[in-house]
């Protein structure tokens, strides 16, 4: 029987990196597969891990309808044993709905990748609806790790550097932070939750750190 499976962690837990590996796991045994992500950090229809593999896939943008699409393919003579899906958290509450129709009515195996929460620690909404309906969830076990050495659980969103706690919830950026950013460019930090209620960054804890302490008699 096939099945709708969910794979998540917080960024730099492998996510693209299993997914791509699956894909040619099951490519390797002569199956057939299709490639979809949305926002990803390398740019439109590419699945990127950060370990630096890459692979052109299917874009899918709010509109896409994952049932027509699949229906339409298989009527004009396609094979398709498995979909993989990554930044699955992205996917609106429809297109999850269809990946588990497609499961159920046509026996087409179907992984997906995504984070659980936004920067606001609320989930996503592709993410919800998978933990509703897949059929496993599963949380990856390369652990990513916050600053502290702590195993990270949150995404913190940063602008210049700031964490930020409000704003769109899709905004494209990546975990590496560049010295040279423009201001205004976002990047992400992985964080416990700890660290993450008390919004202290790796910057902002090296900061706290090399501030003079004040003599007692202060």
């Amino acid at each position: 029987m096939a099945e709708l499976r969910f794979y998540t962690g917080p960024m730099d837990s492998g996510k693209s990196t299993l997914a791509l590996q699956t894909d040619h796991n099951r490519a390797a045994r002569g199956l057939a597969g299709r490639l979809f992500t949305v926002h990803d950090r390398a740019g439109v229809a590419q699945v990127s891990s950060r370990l630096g593999l890459t692979r052109e896939a299917i874009e899918v943008p709010a509109d896409f309808d994952f049932w027509h699409y699949t229906v339409d393919a298989l009527t004009h003579g396609a094979r398709i044993d498995y979909f993989i899906c990554d930044e699955a958290q992205f996917y609106t509450t429809r297109q999850i709905d269809d990946l588990a129709k497609i499961v159920d009515e046509l026996q087409i195996d179907v992984y997906c990748f995504g984070i659980l929460t936004d920067f606001r620690t609320k989930l996503f909404e592709g993410s919800q609806r998978l933990v509703e309906l897949a059929d496993s969830t599963q949380l990856l076990q390369v652990e990513a790790l916050c600053w502290c050495g702590k195993r990270a659980t949150h995404q913190a969103r940063l602008e210049d550097g700031i964490m930020v706690t409000e704003g769109d919830v899709i905004v494209v950026g990546d975990t590496d932070a560049d010295p040279g950013a423009l201001p205004g460019e976002v990047t992400y930090e992985v964080l416990c939750r700890q660290h993450h209620r008390r919004q202290l960054t790796a910057g902002r804890a090296k900061a706290v750190s090399l501030t003079a302490e004040p003599l007692p008699f202060a």
